[in-house]
């Protein structure tokens, strides 16, 4: 612990850098904490906080500018890979949509501040067109403001921090492994409930043509697009017949549907996560059929269009010819 220490006094700005740029990439590897102990090491001048918060917001813009132009070039195809190595794939892409909803660009200037939101905020804006000019102001300003609170934060509590420090110090090589033991069961806990909503999503969920092919016979269940009220607004889509709620809202609007009713619920996000979320809701409440479409909405759409596209001639099979034997 003595020896991290030195380091931080001989290259704790290139530290804060690099902890902040790996961090915005999507690494699970906190800032603030660095950034507070830089802000108690520069109370006593060991740290020039100057250096310190422009290498942080230096670190964070390259990533998240990174970020922007793969949203602005990929679109959703970003969000979709971002959110399948989440640990909460179904809350990444919402939470982040309902935000840019409320506060369009401003959204940016509380995104470092809200676990989730800070991952996905830059492709989000690149993917929704945002001008590159309005995304660095806002994104830079907004990382400001994050790095600065978190540098005056370590410079109030300088006292508590070093206490903190001389504590680890003193236990030496064990508070690491307490440290990354705890972090490793954090981890191991995200990873375990993620699992346990994908064996439900591979077990319970609906294809495209067994659902078309109810509502084709009249045995519709009810369809409920579960998609973020940001999403429905870009993308007009629907699956005819089906009710909209967000996330939060799904247990008031079903109150009145029978526990034994079919229920679908439908997104366009990786692993139908939001749709086996709000099924797992109502399982738990005591609804028995309840599934979440598999491919969402994407597959709908595929299924809809194949149906809907006649084939072509030299797509139907050869006429089969008999030949009548000689008399």
């Amino acid at each position: 612990m003595d020896a991290l220490i030195r380091l931080f006094d001989q290259h704790g700005p290139l530290l804060v850098f690099l902890n902040v740029f790996v961090e915005q990439l999507g690494a699970p590897v906190p800032a603030v904490p660095t950034l507070m102990v830089a802000g108690a090491l520069s109370v006593d001048g060991r740290v020039a906080w100057q250096s310190v918060l422009i290498l942080a917001v230096l670190g964070s813009s390259l990533a998240n500018f990174g970020w922007y132009l793969a949203g602005k070039r990929y679109g959703t195809r970003v969000l979709g890979v971002m959110c399948r190595i989440s640990l909460s794939p179904d809350a990444c892409v919402r939470r982040t949509s309902n935000a840019f909803t409320k506060w369009g660009v401003w959204a940016l200037l509380v995104a470092r501040f809200v676990p989730g939101l800070s991952a996905i905020s830059s492709p989000m804006a690149g993917a929704l067109g945002f001008k590159a000019g309005r995304f660095i102001f806002f994104d830079t300003l907004g990382t400001t403001l994050w790095a600065g609170i978190a540098i005056a934060a370590g410079a109030l509590l300088h006292r508590q921090v070093d206490a903190v420090i001389t504590a680890l110090s003193e236990i030496g090589g064990w508070a690491v492994i307490v440290l990354l033991t705890v972090f490793a069961l954090y981890i191991a806990y995200r990873w375990i409930e993620r699992q346990r909503l994908l064996r439900f999503v591979r077990t319970h969920r609906i294809g495209v043509e067994e659902l078309h092919d109810m509502v084709e016979q009249g045995q519709a269940p009810v369809i409920v697009d579960v998609r973020s009220a940001a999403t429905r607004a870009g993308d007009a889509r629907r699956i005819p017949g089906a009710l909209e709620a967000e996330l939060d809202e799904v247990q008031t609007l079903l109150a009145h549907v029978p526990p034994d009713r079919d229920i679908v619920f439908y997104c366009n996000c990786p692993n139908e996560a939001s749709a086996a979320n709000a099924a797992l809701r109502l399982q738990r409440m005591g609804y028995t059929r309840v599934r979440p479409l598999l491919g969402g909405l994407d597959a709908w759409d595929v299924m809809v269009e194949r149906r809907r596209t006649p084939r072509r001639s030299d797509d139907l099979p050869a006429p089969t010819i008999t030949l009548k034997p000689e008399a």
